[in-house]
């Protein structure tokens, strides 16, 4: 009996246990739960904040040298200088896109324009010919009868580039903010690096630092490689619009910038230029300013694996798939994010193998 009523107890005392630890965990999680919530507005913030304090910790440097140690007054400085070089170049790019918008809304006139009626051959075209033969020979006849009945389809399209816009906005705004925060970190960096090399010490003793100094210097290959190359290859490619009279020259070397940090390269904007220009200007006009814009377009084939294996042991062929990858993934963030992560699974791989090859 006595037996009986230990064994009663124990189980007792088990299930309590049980239930205590279920809720402490329980309560732990909403915690944990309520707090992302909390900072998730600010989670692409800190990202950028990282990301540019690492990036220009070394100009940081180099000023406080010139200043003779005065940490704060670099800081400001420095801060000063990255607002003025994003908000430069940034209040050109709107303006131009204004400008464009209002050139091409001049210009365009839905009452002037005619289209020829359809071709019989394309009512033969399998499974779409005749409702393109509808379409087209309304439109020939009256194209704001035929404006009005696709009308309904593109309101989702525009909705879906207002909000494209909004983002843009929004994703401006907060790059604004992060080039201030990070102003802040750089005088208590060195600090903060301690922190983050104590924690990584903590989740991996023997190579948690060399992991921190992974991600530092792939922070900064990425910014080099990625954003220095597509902003000088911009900048490069809006000069010589500009010098050719090319219309639009804002909204291309906007398009130029996009392209080119989001890996898909300049060509797909630079290269219909470069076509449309031999036919509207001289052939003397339109072989300079091909001769100029090829080699422009190529910049960052050639540039970008040179500057982006610079200091770094990972293969630059990881570092741009992670690029690519992460910014399909995570938008703009996942630019770094991406080559960061691959960056370290490819030299915990490497460690994998190097450590069953001496075993």
């Amino acid at each position: 009996m006595l037996a009986e009523d230990k064994k009663s107890s124990s189980r007792d005392q088990v299930m309590a246990t049980g239930v205590e630890l279920t809720i402490r965990l329980g309560v732990l999680g909403l915690l944990l739960y309520s707090s992302f919530l909390l900072v998730r507005p600010f989670i692409s913030i800190a990202i950028w904040s990282v990301v540019l304090t690492v990036a220009l910790y070394p100009v940081y440097s180099s000023i406080v040298d010139l200043l003779g140690g005065r940490r704060r007054l670099a800081a400001a400085l420095l801060t000063l200088l990255s607002l003025l070089i994003v908000i430069g170049p940034a209040t050109w790019l709107v303006f131009g896109l204004i400008e464009s918008v209002r050139i091409l809304s001049e210009r365009f006139d839905p009452s002037a324009l005619s289209l020829p009626p359809p071709l019989e051959t394309v009512r033969s075209w399998p499974l779409i010919g005749t409702q393109i033969y509808q379409f087209w020979d309304l439109a020939s006849n009256n194209l704001q009868a035929a404006l009005a009945k696709i009308a309904p389809h593109l309101k989702p399209i525009g909705s879906s580039l207002l909000e494209i816009a909004s983002d843009a906005g929004t994703g401006a705004i907060k790059f604004f903010i992060a080039i201030v925060i990070a102003g802040f970190a750089y005088s208590p960096a060195p600090s903060l690096v301690d922190g983050i090399l104590k924690f990584s010490r903590r989740l991996a003793k023997e190579r948690g630092e060399e992991f921190v100094q992974l991600a530092g210097a792939t922070i900064r290959a990425v910014s080099r490689g990625v954003i220095g190359i597509s902003a000088l290859q911009a900048f490069l490619a809006g000069l010589g619009l500009m010098v050719a009279g090319i219309p639009g020259a804002s909204l291309i070397t906007s398009a130029v910038l996009i392209f080119g940090i989001i890996q898909i390269g300049p060509s797909i904007v630079l290269v219909p230029v470069i076509i449309w220009s031999w036919t509207v200007m001289d052939t003397t006009t339109a072989l300079l300013f091909t001769a100029y814009m090829i080699p422009v377009n190529l910049l960052d084939n050639v540039l970008r694996p040179l500057v982006m294996g610079r200091g770094l042991q990972t293969p630059v062929l990881v570092i741009l798939v992670g690029v690519i990858g992460g910014t399909i993934s995570y938008g703009i963030t996942g630019l770094f994010l991406g080559p960061i992560i691959l960056a370290v699974i490819w030299e915990l791989l490497v460690a994998w193998t190097r450590d069953y090859d001496s075993a």
